[in-house]
């Protein structure tokens, strides 16, 4: 593993990145097209798991084990796993490798690093402030490719026999195939793969936080997150309610246009593919019956900006409450009781985040521990945060991230046995 003054190492970086916030955050907003405020504070988040994991390298404890014989010792001690192999989104082209390399790192691994193809410049800006940090040459480790080198660098990341560990973050689909590729060689594997995030607004929820929560959660990065609300149920009591107000906000406090002009909160979708699917999406649901409340079309400054969307009348059987829209769009699901609406949240094979606004507490405990989800936000619509184990449970993935768990995924377990004492 490495010694200490890696420790030191890994928190000057953390500080390299908090003195070049402001570079480091333009870069964001320049290749992902996110607001400059949410790429600042992505940054802020970004830096934050190196600095958690300077500090949690301290706690590798490891175990001593009464021994049954009387000659015997038992110890266990824990290992560096080996060169993980980490391959990371656009969405976040920051936070999304610190969190992987962070824990690595400090477990004693090197890493490989391929960034998403839309995003390359980040994770290559963090190379250069590894560099000024310190860290060897060969620690950290950047393979930039085309989209159309993807697919072949993935394979040979997930069969390569120098490889001992994989970590990904994206779709279901892909992390499918890389899962097969590790397989041939039996490598560890951390997945975090998409969501279907459900969001339910029970008739006891405070409506103007629950609004407040359900705007956050749905629109930030214009939805294209893993974390973003992608359905909305809301109990019959309050409906009309809760979508009067939302449509409110969205109209209010939304503003589309480029990232780098102050009063944006919402830029534009990665690309052309991106747009199609919410366009899909809206046609499909329209069509089967829901009403645009607000939105409903791309945005007037064209290209890949699209208007945050509000749909009423939805049902389960529509495309947007079956698959992830990773766009502005919020479709409604007006539901009757309790058993219902977590019956619909539960019917999706992924669960990450799962979120829900009440006030009654036994309700708030029995929805908590049912919900099939990795990540509850209960009364709250952003729960992402460093000290706090992110992952999800069914086809979202294997693993968590952050927190004191996550260093976990770098590493191994060896009993050792002293005998003939």
């Amino acid at each position: 593993g490495l010694a200490s003054p890696s420790l030191a190492r890994l928190r000057r970086w953390y500080e390299l990145v908090m003195e070049n916030k402001e570079e480091l955050a333009r870069i964001i907003t320049a290749e992902n097209g996110k607001p400059l405020k949410e790429a600042q504070g992505e940054i802020v988040y970004s830096a934050s798991f190196l600095e958690w994991f300077a500090e949690e390298a301290r706690r590798i404890y490891g175990d001593v084990i009464p021994a049954s014989a009387k000659d015997r010792r038992v110890l266990v001690l824990k290992q560096p796993v080996g060169v993980a192999a980490i391959i990371t989104p656009w969405n976040f082209p920051s936070a999304m490798i610190t969190r992987k390399v962070g824990a690595a790192l400090a477990a004693g691994c090197t890493v490989v690093v391929k960034p998403a193809e839309d995003t390359p410049l980040s994770a290559l800006a963090l190379g250069e402030l590894a560099n000024q940090a310190g860290i060897p040459a060969g620690v950290y480790n950047v393979v930039p490719c085309s989209r159309q080198q993807t697919a072949a660098v993935g394979e040979v990341l997930c069969t390569d026999p120098l490889v001992s560990k994989i970590s990904f973050t994206g779709s279901t689909a892909t992390g499918k195939i890389l899962l097969k590729h590790a397989a041939g060689t039996v490598k560890r594997v951390s997945m975090e793969l998409g969501g279907h995030a459900p969001f339910i607004v029970f008739d006891s929820a405070n409506v103007d936080r629950a609004v407040a929560g359900a705007l956050a959660s749905k629109y930030r990065n214009s939805g294209q997150t893993c974390v973003c609300t992608n359905r909305f149920l809301v109990q019959k009591g309050i409906h009309d309610e809760f979508v009067e107000k939302f449509a409110k906000a969205i109209e209010k406090e939304l503003h589309v246009g480029n990232g780098f002009d102050a009063k944006t909160t919402q830029g534009p979708l990665i690309n052309e593919k991106a747009v199609e699917k919410v366009e899909k999406h809206i046609k499909d649901a329209v069509s089967q019956g829901a009403s645009v409340v607000t939105g409903g079309k791309r945005h007037s400054l064209g290209k890949n900006f699209f208007e945050p969307t509000l749909l009423t009348n939805v049902t389960t059987k529509m495309l947007c409450t079956q698959e992830e829209t990773f766009g502005p769009l919020a479709p409604v699901i007006r539901f009757e009781t309790e058993a219902e609406a977590v019956a619909i949240a539960n019917a999706a094979n992924v669960g990450l985040a799962g979120y829900f606004y009440s006030q009654d507490p036994a309700q708030i405990w029995r929805v908590a521990e049912q919900l099939e989800v990795g990540m509850v936000g209960v009364n709250e619509g952003i729960i992402s945060s460093v000290e706090c184990p992110f992952g999800g449970v069914k086809e979202s993935g294997l693993g968590r991230e952050g927190s004191k768990y996550g260093i976990d995924e770098y590493l191994e377990i060896k009993y050792v046995c002293l005998g003939g004492l």
